[in-house]
């Protein structure tokens, strides 16, 4: 049996992120906290974040240490992760699971994820944790709006 390391650049899985989030019917973009970190709604209700926050350059001797979540150029340096809503037990287990998944910075953590963008976590897997959390929020709309969301998906 072949197993596959599927590895992408940072950036390219950033980009690919937030071109999903944006495909769910009804999703809005915005940046409540400032130009680094997109926030996405369904219907005004928030189902992920995705950041790029700037790290300070290190050093020539500290830059030996790689740190596998960031990536590096000549201009800056930036960290890649999204946010996303969770079953609280399906949370639990797929950080157990995933190195790539952690608790929610700055979210409730038994219902939030945050989820490294550093190309180790598979893109079925991550398509399969965006679409979970839309539709935890979908679920929880008024039945009008469900009805014609889900018509689109």
């Amino acid at each position: 049996m072949k197993i596959h390391t599927y590895k992408q650049t940072h950036s390219q899985a950033f980009s690919d992120a937030r071109r999903w989030l944006l495909d769910f019917p009804e999703t809005a973009e915005d940046f409540p906290f400032g130009p680094d970190v997109a926030v996405f709604k369904v219907k005004g209700k928030m189902y992920a974040t995705l950041a790029a926050e700037k790290i300070a350059k290190q050093s020539k001797q500290s830059q030996s240490v790689e740190i596998p979540f960031i990536t590096r150029n000549a201009d800056q340096v930036h960290e890649y992760r999204m946010n996303l809503k969770c079953d609280p037990q399906e949370a639990i287990m797929l950080r157990d699971v995933f190195s790539a998944v952690m608790p929610g910075y700055h979210m409730n953590k038994q219902h939030w994820n945050t989820v490294k963008l550093d190309g180790s976590l598979p893109q079925g897997e991550l398509k399969r944790m965006i679409h979970n959390s839309y539709m935890l929020v979908v679920n929880k709309l008024p039945k009008k709006d469900q009805v014609s969301i889900l018509l689109h998906l």
